[in-house]
């Protein structure tokens, strides 16, 4: 199996989930990764709503996107960026996992509120709300993970 770095793993994954798994090797697990994001994308008009998002035409892209389908998205592409990242890891690197379970959250949080919120004006849509979210989800799982890990540290001394 090929080993990379952490950075490197992700990117991949974010490119593409599963992406990460092909080229390490983990076939099983990268080829469910892919389609299962393929089901995911296809069934929830994904690429649509991100292709009128773009465009500007938010209530367009509201109108296309299935909110049930798109609501398992971040879940399992957090998942199988988590996966890619933690391959690549240090053995024994602890609560790695932290960041990547809060930025699901958030994002599936700012998809569920993406109809109502309105920022100064602007309304970001089912696209851009859920990633402006992902910075708070990353950040409070970053920050529980550094706590978790002194804490750990403390009692162990």
């Amino acid at each position: 199996m090929k080993k990379m770095s952490k950075l490197e793993a992700v990117l991949w994954n974010i490119a593409f989930p599963g992406f990460t798994q092909l080229l390490t090797g983990q076939y099983i697990k990268g080829v469910l990764f892919v389609v299962l994001e393929f089901i995911m994308n296809v069934n929830s008009h994904f690429n649509r709503a991100i292709m009128y998002s773009f465009l500007g035409e938010i209530r367009q892209a509201e109108m296309v996107v299935d909110y049930q389908w798109l609501m398992f998205y971040p879940c399992i592409y957090m998942f199988s960026m988590w996966d890619a990242y933690r391959f690549a890891m240090p053995a024994g690197e602890k609560y790695s996992y932290l960041p990547f379970v809060f930025g699901a959250y958030m994002v599936t949080v700012g998809l569920m509120v993406s109809p109502k919120v309105t920022f100064l004006g602007i309304h970001p849509g089912p696209i851009f709300l859920p990633m402006i979210f992902l910075i708070p989800g990353l950040l409070i799982g970053g920050l529980i993970q550094q706590i978790l890990k002194v804490i750990a540290q403390k009692s162990n001394t």
